[in-house]
Formats: structure tokens, C-alpha cells, sequence
């Protein structure tokens, strides 16, 4: 099974205010984000990550690239489980009988949970992969669309899977806004 971030379009979008100014890996986006603070220090920046819609913090990331002294990364705390192996603990709260029926399990409790993950992630991967689409369109959306006009319906239509109607609401709004959330969604069969 594949990762969820790779369906999606890789990198970053840079917009200031309702203009896209750069799409791309992290490199050049935060070289774009350099010149446009230093040509319009004042505007503000707003950079999404493409895989999850989600906003980036990129002014950390802009600073970190500038030149001049870096401050020291703080070390992680150490955490439960088997960090080798990737393993981490964590609680899981059931009732006594699913406890019952897992204990007779082979493998034991652990073993019989790891399958059942795996053999639901396989199953369910494209509606999971077409949810993440969606929730990553509408943080975007929320983002940069919040106030635009037909929003609310716009997002009704986002989650009830209705392009042509989500295209007809967005068709006011700012065209390199429209275009990130269909790449968000990705093409028209899919979401």
C-alpha cells in the first residue's frame, strides 16, 4: 500500500494574499518567500503544504534558510516503546470482551491489532485516500476562502463529492485559489 502523501501534488504553494507567487518543493518556495519579504516585508505570506492542505509555518523555515548564526536544535525526549523497531506504545481502551477475544488470538493483542490495521488500511485506502483529499481542499478552502462568496455551499458541496457543483460555486473566487483546491483534490473522478 502506498503512503497517502504521495497521491498528492508534492511541495508547497506560496500565496500572498489571494496570489499564488510560487508552488514547489520546500527549496524553492522558501527562496520565492525570501524575495517577496524582502520586496514587501509587510505583505503577508501564506504557504500550504500540497500533500495535506494544511498551513505551513514557513516563516521559521525562511529564517532558518537565511544566512547568519542557526540556533540549536533541542533533542527529543525519549519515548515508550521500541524506537528501532519503529514501535511506539500507546494506550487502547476496550471493553472486557474485545480484551477476551483478542487474548485468544494468536500472536497475542498486539500482533492481532497490527493486522487488523493493515488489512483495514487496504481495504479502505481509496476512500481514506478521497477523505484526506477533501479535508486537506477545505482546510485550504477555510483558509483562503473563508469569507468568499457561495463558501459555505462551496464546502457542502466539497464533502457531498459534487465537482460540478463545488467548480460552479467557486467559479467568483480568485482563479489561483480555485486551481490549488482542484489540485487538492486531484482529477475529477477521484474525489
Amino acid at each position: 500500500m502506498t503512503d497517502h502523501a504521495s497521491e498528492f501534488p508534492a511541495g508547497l504553494v506560496l500565496f500572498q494574499g489571494q496570489r499564488k507567487i510560487a508552488q514547489g518543493p520546500l527549496g524553492e518556495v522558501q527562496a520565492k518567500a525570501l524575495e517577496a519579504r524582502r520586496a514587501a516585508p509587510e505583505a503577508p505570506l501564506l504557504a500550504f503544504d500540497l500533500a495535506t492542505g494544511r498551513l505551513t509555518d514557513l516563516e521559521g523555515r525562511v529564517e532558518a534558510a537565511a544566512p547568519g548564526p542557526k540556533p540549536e536544535p533541542e533533542p527529543e525526549p525519549a519515548r515508550r516503546g521500541r524506537p528501532k523497531l519503529g514501535v511506539v506504545a500507546r494506550e487502547v481502551t476496550l471493553l472486557p470482551r474485545h480484551w477476551d477475544w483478542l487474548a485468544q488470538q494468536p500472536g497475542g493483542a498486539s500482533v492481532t491489532l497490527r493486522k487488523l490495521v493493515e488489512q483495514a488500511r487496504k481495504t479502505h485506502a481509496g476512500a481514506d485516500a478521497q477523505r484526506a483529499r477533501r479535508e486537506g481542499a477545505y482546510r485550504f478552502m477555510s483558509a483562503m476562502a473563508g469569507d468568499a462568496p457561495g463558501f459555505e455551499e462551496a464546502s457542502r458541496a466539497l464533502f457531498a463529492g459534487d465537482r460540478g457543483r463545488l467548480s460552479g460555486l467557486m467559479a467568483p473566487w480568485p482563479a489561483d485559489i480555485v486551481a490549488t483546491v482542484e489540485a487538492l483534490l486531484g482529477p475529477e473522478g477521484e474525489a
